[in-house]
């Protein structure tokens, strides 16, 4: 693992991530929060955590796809796989081993089909 400080100042020009659980999109995340972690909770997400600030570990996830940077440099041992959400944000599309049990899923509205007349004008 590599710390990798974000730069603010190119964020704002690529296209903001999806966050998804178990591959079920969840949220964009476009900015509005400072972590993964508060964007999480804020769709009810079920994650633990303590410390808030990479020192404790216990928000560690798993990384099913995607990338993350880390707003501060966590101080626990992660595996390539994993992420502290307290810390970090992510810079890709990026799916977590997370359930997605209570959470305020993204749901996509059916397409509707446009009905043609079938009656003709005599």
């Amino acid at each position: 693992m590599t710390f990798k400080p974000v730069n603010f100042s190119l964020a704002s020009f690529k296209k903001a991530p999806i966050v998804s659980l178990q591959g079920q999109p969840v949220l964009l995340f476009n900015q509005q929060h400072l972590t993964l972690l508060e964007a999480l909770e804020q769709k009810k997400v079920s994650t633990f955590s303590e410390c808030r600030n990479g020192f404790c570990g216990q928000c560690k996830t798993k990384i099913i796809s995607g990338s993350v940077s880390y707003i501060t440099e966590p101080l626990v041992t992660l595996e390539a796989d994993e992420c502290l959400p307290c810390c970090c944000v992510p810079d890709t599309d990026i799916d977590l081993d997370l359930s997605v049990d209570g959470a305020e899923i993204v749901v996509r509205a059916p397409k509707h089909k446009q009905h043609q007349a079938s009656e003709s004008v005599e």
